[in-house]
């Protein structure tokens, strides 16, 4: 029985890209079916290096890592203007019981990223989604100096708008990954995820 986990994101730079592609590189390590899509950009010159999303991929994923870059403390506004269009969805209660967690990326240390994790839950939780995060157990959780929270992977780009991640939000990228892909493995074999 094939799992497949949508790495959903939004990034105007690259940071949240670069996050969800290590995600996806976790995800894919457990054997499980890794799909990357972008949320469209309210700038139709702005490229996307992956696929757009379509409702179709939401409410066919087996789980969900959504990622958004920080816009003063919450998620941009491409983000919530996506979630904003996921009724019909809800309303068939698709995503009920599915695993899900959230990443970020923002500018500076104290850029808002856990705020902004926090208030990315939202969406999941009133879809009916069983959220998790990243576990002390991972040693880089302790010893980050650059992203990575309990709630979910982060990068800090810097004032320079720096996309490359350091070795530590690597790490927990791909550990938060397998992590949500063992998961929604384990709530579909049991069949956790059906209503």
């Amino acid at each position: 029985m094939s799992t497949t986990v949508l790495v959903l994101y939004y990034s105007k730079h690259g940071s949240v890209a670069a996050l969800a592609e290590k995600i996806a590189i976790g995800i894919a390590q457990t054997g499980a079916n890794a799909v990357i899509r972008s949320i469209a950009s309210f700038d139709p010159d702005q490229p996307s290096r992956h696929p757009l999303v379509a409702n179709s991929d939401l409410s066919q994923c087996d789980g969900l890592a959504f990622g958004s870059p920080v816009r003063f403390g919450n998620m941009a506004a491409e983000a919530k203007a996506f979630w904003d269009n996921t009724s019909s969805i809800w309303l068939k209660g698709e995503l009920i019981n599915k695993a899900a967690g959230v990443f970020t990326s923002s500018g500076s240390m104290h850029g808002g990223n856990e705020a902004n994790l926090l208030s990315m839950m939202l969406p999941p939780l009133h879809h009916g989604m069983v959220l998790m995060g990243i576990p002390y157990a991972e040693p880089e959780l302790h010893n980050t100096q650059t992203g990575g929270t309990p709630y979910g992977p982060t990068h800090v780009s810097g004032l320079q708008g720096n996309t490359k991640l350091s070795v530590d939000e690597q790490r927990l990228a791909v550990a938060f990954g397998k992590r949500l892909a063992q998961l929604s493995m384990s709530l579909k074999s049991a069949g956790f995820d059906k209503q």
